[in-house]
């Protein structure tokens, strides 16, 4: 009977241990844009751990992850735009401090059906098309330019949740989230995808990822630089040489500082930055230079907390301004 009672105390205790490694769990949610890398790092940490540690990646958007991280709810936001001011005096209010991460450069790309013969456009068109004022009034091609053909506009683009639309709206029309509201939006870009392949007059933007997985029934256009004037289409080079603008951006992940003094978290974030520019390159994202990770490291070492943004939207940053701003963080 002891011998009875002695198993199946073991047995509770093993199964209590499993229950115990079951219960390890990151999350992280925010940014469709930054979903693909996430995604990517949380499948090779599980299988590095062995599924020990369960990590959830969720797409609620930029302002919607930031919503669910300065409530406490996730341990990471996954953010294709700098934290805002005031989602900051959100974070500040609830008493969450945190880490700002960057770990990949996106160039933002503007396609059209497969079948548009168009192959540039302007700031200055996509303003015509995107801006406030073009509600109900912008519905033709021919509208935004002359040279343009004649055919029904229909535009699809991220929801307000969006980081991507916070940046698009604020490098195109000069305010974040100025912008008509008669256009589809979803926080899925693969629906957006479906849109303009379906629609000989359809036109959309979202993250290059999305792009390269469907540029064989989508068309890039080439975005001509207000400054230089030249065209310049959407790749890994022409972000890295800081020519594709003013649509490309860093991409981040937050940490909250409380979540990180969890192990599971630790490790996964370690795990995240060691890989990241492997598995950014994997999912058709332009990694950054060896130094930003380790400077995230040192930042995460040496407890540096905050944005090196204070809250501001800003476009056109280059890969060397975000070094030199990391390493003054």
């Amino acid at each position: 009977m002891k011998q009875a009672r002695k198993t199946t105390f073991a047995f509770l205790l093993a199964l209590s241990a499993v229950g115990s490694a079951q219960a390890q769990i990151v999350r992280l949610d925010g940014s469709s844009t930054v979903y693909p890398i996430s995604e990517a790092v949380a499948e090779e940490f599980q299988k590095a751990r062995r599924n020990v540690v369960k990590v959830t990646v969720g797409i609620s958007g930029t302002g919607g992850g930031f919503k669910k991280f300065c409530r406490g709810e996730i341990d990471l936001a996954n953010a294709s735009r700098p934290i805002l001011k005031k989602e900051m005096e959100v974070c500040a209010q609830a008493g969450i401090r945190f880490f700002e991460l960057p770990i990949a450069y996106d160039a933002l790309t503007v396609v059209v059906n497969a079948k548009n013969p168009l192959k540039q456009v302007t700031v200055a068109d996509l303003k015509t098309m995107w801006e406030a004022g073009a509600q109900n009034r912008i519905t033709n091609w021919k509208q935004v330019n002359p040279a343009f053909p004649d055919a029904a506009l229909k535009l699809f683009g991220p929801g307000a949740d969006s980081g991507t639309f916070d940046y698009f709206t604020e490098a195109i029309n000069g305010k974040a989230k100025a912008s008509r509201g008669d256009f589809t939006a979803s926080e899925d870009d693969n629906v957006l995808v479906q849109g303009v392949q379906r629609d000989p007059g359809a036109l959309a933007y979202f993250g290059f990822a999305y792009y390269s997985e469907n540029r064989e029934k989508l068309k890039a256009l080439a975005i001509v630089d207000p400054k230089t004037g030249r065209a310049v289409e959407p790749s890994v080079k022409s972000v890295l040489e800081g020519l594709y603008q003013p649509l490309s951006r860093p991409i981040f992940i937050y940490l909250s500082e409380a979540s990180y003094k969890k192990p599971e978290v630790r490790e996964f974030v370690e795990f995240y930055l060691k890989n990241a520019a492997k598995l950014a390159q994997e999912v058709k994202y332009v990694p950054l230079p060896a130094r930003a990770y380790e400077l995230n490291a040192e930042h995460l070492k040496q407890g540096k907390l905050g944005s090196m943004f204070g809250g501001e939207a800003e476009v056109g940053v280059r890969i060397e301004d975000l070094l030199a701003r990391e390493a003054r963080l």
